[in-house]
């Protein structure tokens, strides 16, 4: 890409498969960089499926030296106990970056699916669809791929935007 772009990583947290995607950013066109997803033992402890999850995001980060991270927030299911966990893995998510010294912002899942497809309630497929239209050069194997590289593109669309930057200075604060 020319001129001064940005790289971006999009996390997908999950406690089975967390997604991730990496792509550049110059204000105006999107360029793919890698993806790819992170899976734990179902068989493990909590504690060990969690260092798996942050072990991996950590090497990732460390290979592909994005400048800031993009994290979907939790939705909140009926299920207390997913949802918890749920939570817990995205600490992960959102604890590798910020250890490395990136800007951390979130989003929730509707202004990431309005944000790639056009509308808040985009379905899988749709939105596999549009990152593959926005991103041609994209090589994703799974929906937890296509899903990181949507939360990197809102992050590029986003970035800017007030409710961007509060999210990033109330992590920077503790808030």
């Amino acid at each position: 890409m020319r001129g001064k772009s940005i790289r971006i990583i999009g996390i997908d947290p999950g406690l089975r498969r967390t997604g991730w995607g990496v792509i550049e950013s110059d204000g105006v066109r999107l360029g793919y960089v890698a993806s790819g997803r992170i899976a734990s033992d179902r068989e493990d402890e909590l504690a060990y499926r969690l260092r798996e999850i942050f072990e991996g995001l950590s090497g990732v980060i460390a290979s592909f030296c994005p400048q800031e991270a993009a994290v979907e927030e939790t939705f909140v299911n009926e299920n207390a106990r997913a949802t918890l966990k749920l939570g817990q893995a995205r600490g992960m998510a959102l604890l590798a970056p910020a250890l490395k010294g990136l800007r951390v912002a979130e989003y929730p899942p509707n202004l990431v699916k309005k944000s790639v497809t056009g509308t808040g309630h985009g379905d899988k497929r749709q939105i596999q669809a549009m990152v593959g239209f926005l991103l041609p050069k994209a090589k994703f194997e799974s929906a937890d791929e296509a899903d990181a590289l949507a939360i990197a593109i809102c992050h590029a669309n986003h970035r800017t935007s007030p409710q961007a930057l509060a999210s990033q200075a109330a992590m920077q604060w503790g808030g």
